[in-house]
């Protein structure tokens, strides 16, 4: 059972969401407010899983909310303004719910909620580990206007450019304004690995390593000394 709460400023909007979760056997509704501080003080107390959360509220607004709770719980953002779509996903929401909402829209967010959440609740072993970083085929990234679908199958390697990141695939160069960080943390690390502080690389795509320079496709990279031993533990795995 996914233990929920809602938090708008708006009744109405509450009183459909109320109906809704009523209808999703899976969902349980342990709180509702208008008040986004009384739902953050819920939430801090614990033991709540998800929250429909609005973003344009008084006192506190949704993105501030999210930036609070953290990873106390999952979001589902409903909101009546698209612009923040994408700042409500840089925010690790598990959807996005532009209202007004329908019943059909929000049951596929709750199968989604409902995935990731009991993921998350159950145990880790060492090889579902493995097996989760095999299981990656594509990352989301943000550009100037919009996230951007990546299959990583098609990336060749990372490169890090002052402010922003340029992904080099197969077809095409993609540049992003997320950070390196966060783009190592997005690529499983069975098929990528740092080189460099500049550099990530796919080690399926790498075609040859003659002392520090790796080449990928036409391009030879350097093999930073402080990442040397990583890096050929990463390609010397069984």
């Amino acid at each position: 059972m996914i233990r929920c709460i809602v938090v708008d400023d708006k009744p109405l909007a509450i009183d459909v969401l109320k109906h809704y979760i009523d209808k999703v056997g899976f969902l349980e509704l342990c709180f509702t407010t208008t008040n986004p501080l009384e739902g953050l003080d819920k939430i801090l107390q614990g033991g709540i899983d998800l929250v429909f959360l609005d973003i344009q509220m008084p006192e506190l607004t949704g993105l501030q909310f999210v930036k609070i709770v953290k990873d106390r719980c999952k979001v589902v953002f409903t909101t009546a303004y698209a612009e923040f779509a994408l700042e409500g996903f840089e925010n690790d929401a598990i959807d996005y719910l532009l209202k007004p909402i329908s019943f059909e829209r929000f049951y596929k967010a709750a199968e989604k909620a409902q995935f990731v959440i009991n993921a998350l609740k159950k145990p880790i072993k060492s090889d579902d580990l493995i097996v989760a970083e095999k299981e990656v085929p594509y990352i989301f990234v943000k550009t100037e206007y919009k996230l951007v679908k990546i299959n990583t199958a098609e990336i060749l390697y990372v490169e890090a450019m002052q402010n922003y990141v340029t992904i080099h695939t197969t077809n095409e160069k993609i540049i992003t304004l997320q950070t390196m960080k966060k783009t190592e943390e997005q690529l499983p690390s069975s098929q990528f690995v740092r080189i460099h502080k500049s550099f990530i690389v796919s080690i399926g795509k790498i075609h040859s390593i003659e002392r520090n320079r790796i080449q990928i496709a036409n391009q030879n990279i350097a093999l930073g000394e402080s990442y040397r031993e990583a890096f050929y533990n990463a390609i010397n795995k069984d």
